[in-house]
Parts: structure tokens; C-alpha cells; sequence
């Protein structure tokens, strides 16, 4: 269905291909998963599917890309668009109506559809994606994971033979995550359609992969195979596959239920130990603190205070949020302490974004206080608000301006009063590599987001709010950001992330602040918030359940 014949993807100004000689075959009717560290080329590839890449994306492309028998260098995207159905990483930019029901129907009308099939077809897809209750929603008003389920579903209803999906679960809560990726199965076995699709999150996917094609690095050649296959040589993989290497289980776990099944030898090598807690300790007495490295180096200006300061740096009381007619949040209580790591979850629409918002000023309480630092946040002048609380939004974009990173970086030095070259410092940490002179546009969506951290932490505020941090972040960038997380805390910093990802708040997070229509159902220690839950357990948990480890980290440091 799919044939890509040595394929190799140069943009203009580049010395280097962003893609080199690519050559596999997807078969109809398989889910084939694209694999590989950020920056290697996976989206270049997903859009040469669909005949993005070189009509809209420039460059040139060398090799033949077929699908359905059709070659994408003679054929358009719009002359492709009845076989092949895109949903990128941002699923803003595939939104061309307002409200949800006419954003389905769009596809269809422009195939020229009849109307009682384009009805038919609508109606499956709200039941298919549970968007049934969001029909005449307008789209700016849902949530992230809301608006990709709404992407996904504006293309499953032209009914394309092959879907090209870039992190399609990104942003998704683990329930609609699972939602989502058992209707792609479906559409794979009983319809026959094929898909492909690159997420970072392999924890997610990597079970219902029929093959997965691995990019281990820019340029390389790509690595095709079933997947124990390839995770047995993968620089990335989730967590029960990094546990079955250190276990030394052969083959390799692909799913939780395989690991739990050799586990028993481990639990019992395990049972007499205690797992080691390896993040920075919560909340600290006064008195002096040590500056891990990464702190030190790039974060010379404005040290925080070994003293604690007179107001927490958050604290939320009785708060209540108005989105339009929807009461987003309602009796909300919250206070965060310097030193402090709070990760916020829940499902899509829980009010996560919005108590990040309230933080920030950007949206005024209905009723109840909010407070940062003691300053009220939505009554602060801007340039004072910028040293109390940052945050880096869902779509980083948002954040970024100028025409190149050393642009970005030398503006952000200047509005926080940094030593020049401080952001560029961090960005270097959180993106090795990334040159000076490259565009922002071109960064792929997770080094956007590092950009935009490197932005931020650049004016060290005492509060730090992030939205879905690890989005398109692979295993090693995470790891990065962990890091650098980690330094901060340590410094005094309180962090407050909206996450999605079980993993990050179980390695990173002191306390779990589980949100449900607006209100606070659990706040508690991470390893006791996430272990009690079905839904936001990482995956070392359960299998190693009912002992109470959360990392491989953990259990690597307890055999060692």
C-alpha cells in the first residue's frame, strides 16, 4: 500500500539530508509504527505519505514514495486526499470550521459526498472517538486532547485506505489514549485500512504495532521489523522494555501482561528492598542548599533566597473559573511550596490548562483568590509577573517569535536581565546540537518546546507552570528535561506541569493533584496517588505491583 523506494529528503539551506535513503513497504491493511530519538526525520517521512513533503515543505526529494500505486512527486496532496488521511502533531492547523460536527463533515463535502452518508458517517465517528456529548461544541473552546480526537476523527470520516498519524496520543489522557489507538486497531482488522503513525510514546503503541520501522539516527538507514525485534536494539523504548533488559528476559516484554508473567523472580529479589527515591527532596527547611551542576551553570542571575520566603509561591483558595457557560474550575484549593513538584492530572477537560492559566493571569477568577509569591497574578504589571511565574505553553509557538533560535535566545536574555548567552546555554542542554542560525519553524515540535523552556526558565521564575512538557519529547529529551526540572527544584523553584504522562510525574513529581470536572478528587505524595490508580500507574508499578516501585531507575539501583 505504502512503498517507499531509497528516499532521501534535503530542505533548502541544508547540509545534510533530513531523511537518507529510506527503503520499506508497508502492507495493506497493517499499523506500522515509526520509531526513533527527535529531530531523525520521522515527520518528513509521515509527510512524503501524504505529498507534503516537497510540495508544501520545499526541499527536494529523491527516491519514490507510491501510495495505492499513485507517486507522490506527480501527485499532490489534494490528489491524494481520497486515499491518504493526515493528522500532524498540531491539530490547530488541520481546522477549517468552527464547531465539531461541521469540522467531521468537512472532508466529505469537499469529496462531494452525498448528504446521508456524509450523516452517517459523522454519527459513527462522534461514537467511535466519544465526542457524541461535544457535537456543537465550538472548537476553541475544548481542550487539547478534545481538539486531536476531533483531528483524528475529521479524517477517519472520508474513509481513507491509509492514515498518517504524527503523535496521535499525545495529547490524550491515558483512558482516550487506549480509546483512540483500539479504534485505529479496529479500522486496521476489520476494515482493512492502513496505518502509520510516529509517537514518542511507545508505552502506548508499541503492542499494537503489526511492524515498526526505527530511525536511529539523522541520516541512517532505517531498521525494519516485528516489534521485539526491534525494541531489542531500539536506542528508545518504554519503560517494561528498558525493565525486561535490565531483567535480562528473553524475548523482550512488549506489554505489561508479557512482564508480569516473568516477574515473579525479580519481586523476589526485590522484596526485601526499599525503592530509593532519586528525585530532589520536596519542600526544604531553611538553611544553605547545594546547586546541582546543571543549576550553576546556566542559571547564574538572581539566586533564590536559602531563607523562605514570606508568601508560598502559589496558593490557590476556593477558586472558581467561568469558560464562557462552562464553570471550568470550582473550589479548587492548592498551595505550592518553594522546592516543590506538583504534577496536575486527570482527564481532558479536567480544568489542568485552566488552573495553569489562573496562575498565570490569564484568566480572572469567578470567585476565590489566586496568588503567586503574594502577587495577584491577573492584576501584575507583565514585567513583574515574568520573575514570579512562567509558563510554557501547550503549543509553544506561542512563545516564540523571532526568525532564529540566536534571536529567541538574545531577546529572552534581554527581557529577563540575564547575563547573555544564559538561554542559549540551556537551550544547548535541552538541544544539543541545534544551531544558532536555525528558524524556530523548522524545529520539530519538541525542540519547539525546548525552545520555548530555555525561554522561560531564563528569567528563573519562583514558579514554573508547564502544559504537556513531554510532548513530542523522546526518551533522551525527557531525560534531559528531568535534569534540568530537577536542578530547579532543588534550587527552590516550585514547578507545577499538567501532564498526561504517568512516567514523567512518576519520576518527577514529590505530589499528584488528580483533577475531575473542575475539582480536586486526589492530592497526595506521587507514589501514593499513582500507585492506588488503575489510570495513572506507570508501567513499572504494575508490573512489579504489589511492592511500590515507579522507576527502572529505581529497581536498577536497588539490584546494583
Amino acid at each position: 500500500m505504502i512503498r517507499f523506494e531509497n528516499v532521501s529528503v534535503t530542505y533548502e539551506g541544508a547540509g545534510e539530508p533530513a531523511v537518507r535513503d529510506v527503503d520499506f513497504e508497508v502492507p495493506e491493511g497493517e499499523l506500522v509504527l515509526l520509531v526513533g530519538p527527535s529531530g531523525v526525520g520521522k515527520s518528513s517521512v509521515l509527510g512524503a505519505v501524504s505529498g507534503l513533503v516537497p510540495h508544501f515543505t520545499g526541499g527536494t526529494l529523491r527516491g519514490r514514495v507510491t501510495v495505492a500505486g499513485r507517486d507522490t512527486r506527480t501527485h499532490k496532496p489534494r490528489e491524494l486526499a481520497d486515499v491518504v488521511g493526515t493528522v500532524g502533531q498540531d491539530p490547530l492547523s488541520h481546522f477549517v470550521t468552527d464547531t465539531v460536527e461541521d469540522e467531521l463533515a468537512y472532508g466529505m463535502e469537499s469529496l462531494g459526498l452525498a448528504p446521508e452518508v456524509m450523516r452517517r458517517r459523522v454519527e459513527e465517528t462522534l461514537d467511535l472517538l466519544g465526542l457524541a456529548d461535544l457535537r456543537e461544541r465550538p472548537i476553541a473552546a475544548l481542550s487539547g486532547g478534545q481538539r486531536q480526537r476531533v483531528a483524528i476523527g475529521s479524517v477517519l470520516t472520508p474513509h481513507p485506505k491509509v492514515l498518517v498519524l504524527d503523535e496521535p496520543t499525545s495529547a490524550l489522557d491515558p483512558p482516550a489514549a487506549e480509546e483512540v489507538l483500539a479504534v485505529l486497531q479496529r479500522l486496521v482488522h476489520d476494515l482493512g485500512t492502513t496505518v502509520l503513525l510516529a509517537e514518542h510514546r511507545l508505552e502506548r503503541v508499541v503492542h499494537y504495532a503489526d511492524q515498526i520501522v526505527l530511525l536511529p539516527a539523522p541520516g541512517a538507514r532505517p531498521v525494519l521489523g516485528t516489534p521485539a525485534e526491534v525494541m531489542a536494539v531500539s536506542p528508545v523504548c518504554p519503560p517494561v522494555v528498558d525493565l525486561g533488559r535490565l531483567a535480562g528476559w528473553s524475548p523482550l516484554p512488549l506489554t505489561v501482561r508479557d512482564a508480569r508473567r516473568r516477574a515473579g523472580a525479580l519481586r523476589e529479589r526485590l522484596a526485601d528492598a526499599a525503592p530509593v527515591d532519586d528525585r530532589t527532596p520536596g519542600p526544604q527547611a531553611p538553611g544553605p542548599r547545594p546547586r546541582p551542576a546543571t543549576a550553576r551553570r546556566f542559571l547564574r542571575r538572581r539566586p533564590v533566597p536559602d531563607s523562605p520566603a514570606p508568601h508560598p509561591p502559589a496558593a490557590v483558595a476556593s477558586l472558581a473559573v467561568h469558560r464562557g457557560q462552562v464553570e471550568a474550575l470550582r473550589r479548587v484549593d492548592l498551595t505550592v511550596t518553594a522546592g516543590e513538584t506538583v504534577a496536575l492530572m486527570g482527564r481532558n477537560g479536567a480544568g489542568k490548562s485552566t488552573l495553569l492559566a489562573a496562575l498565570v493571569g490569564l484568566v480572572e477568577p469567578a470567585r476565590g483568590s489566586v496568588r503567586v509569591g503574594g502577587a495577584v497574578p491577573h492584576r501584575t504589571a507583565p514585567r513583574e509577573l515574568v520573575r514570579r511565574v512562567g509558563l510554557v505553553p501547550q503549543e509553544p509557538r506561542d512563545l516564540l517569535y523571532a526568525d532564529t533560535v540566536a534571536a529567541e535566545c538574545a531577546a529572552a536574555d534581554l527581557d529577563a536581565g540575564a547575563d547573555p548567552g544564559s538561554c542559549r546555554a540551556l537551550v544547548s542542554e535541552l538541544l544539543p546540537g541545534v544551531a544558532d542560525e536555525t528558524h524556530p519553524r523548522d524545529l520539530s515540535e519538541g525542540q519547539r518546546l525546548a525552545l520555548a523552556l530555555a525561554v522561560v526558565l531564563t528569567a528563573r521564575p519562583e514558579l514554573l507552570l508547564l502544559d504537556e512538557p513531554t510532548r513530542g519529547l523522546d526518551y533522551a529529551a525527557k531525560a534531559r528535561l528531568v535534569t534540568v526540572l530537577r536542578g530547579l527544584a532543588a534550587e527552590g523553584h516550585a514547578i507545577v506541569l499538567a501532564t498526561h504522562d504517568v512516567e514523567l510525574a512518576a519520576e518527577l513529581a514529590h505530589r499528584v493533584v488528580i483533577l475531575a470536572d473542575g475539582e480536586v478528587v486526589a492530592d497526595g505524595p506521587a507514589a501514593d496517588v499513582v500507585v492506588a490508580s488503575p489510570s495513572f500507574a506507570p508501567q513499572v508499578t504494575k508490573v512489579l505491583a504489589p511492592q511500590r516501585w515507579l522507576t527502572v531507575a529505581q529497581v536498577r539501583k536497588a539490584l546494583s
